[in-house]
């Protein structure tokens, strides 16, 4: 989908706004720098995933396609409905633990979070391939604050099938309070951009 000249303008500022990102895996915390698959990703290996290009999508309101419609399931057993998003800014996070940037990653998601939670902004991870044990496994490393859907079975992506590509981990999106995508960014997100684009939707 092509942006109008508003969005693309507000993007632009967006993009001029971000650190370079050097900068950005320098100020990682101390567990996701001595992470070995995070080394992998600051050494630009992608063994073990295939990387989004780091491309910032922002859809203006009047773009957007219908919400998204899913039932998913977290691994605690608990089951999810995405009306109950509705009415929230929500951020989803599509990831699996043996991704490389979505470990260099992982401690700006939880920093976000701890930022946005009490302004009523709802985070979920959506893991694509991992065991409980494995997911849990990386929720505890990093220390994350908020729930993963187990996404073996595709439910999730299926929802945003032509917004987030098969084979592109990780992807983030954030939804308005619509449940509509507002902004899309694949590959390794930066803090401060997903920060933007948070603030923005949440002020729609």
């Amino acid at each position: 989908m092509t942006a109008p000249d508003p969005t693309r303008r507000r993007f632009l500022r967006l993009a001029a706004a971000v650190p370079a990102a050097a900068l950005s895996v320098a100020a990682l915390s101390a567990c996701a720098s001595n992470d070995p698959l995070a080394a992998q990703a600051r050494a630009g290996d992608d063994k073990n995933y295939v990387a989004g290009d780091g491309s910032v999508t922002e859809y203006a309101k009047d773009q957007r396609k219908p919400p998204i419609t899913f039932t998913g399931t977290l691994y605690d057993g608990k089951t999810v409905d995405s009306k109950t998003l509705l009415g929230h800014v929500a951020v989803l996070n599509f990831w699996f633990a043996a991704c490389a940037p979505c470990r260099v990653e992982a401690p700006s998601l939880k920093e976000l979070h701890d930022e946005f939670a009490s302004q009523g902004v709802i985070f979920y991870g959506v893991d694509l391939r991992d065991e409980k044990g494995t997911a849990e496994a990386f929720e505890q490393t990093f220390a994350m604050p908020y729930p993963s859907f187990n996404d073996q079975n595709g439910r999730v992506l299926l929802a945003v099938s032509g917004v987030v590509p098969p084979g592109a981990v990780p992807t983030t999106l954030v939804l308005d309070k619509q449940g509509r995508v507002s902004a899309r960014i694949l590959g390794e997100l930066d803090k401060s951009t997903l920060k933007a684009l948070i603030q923005t939707a949440a002020a729609e």
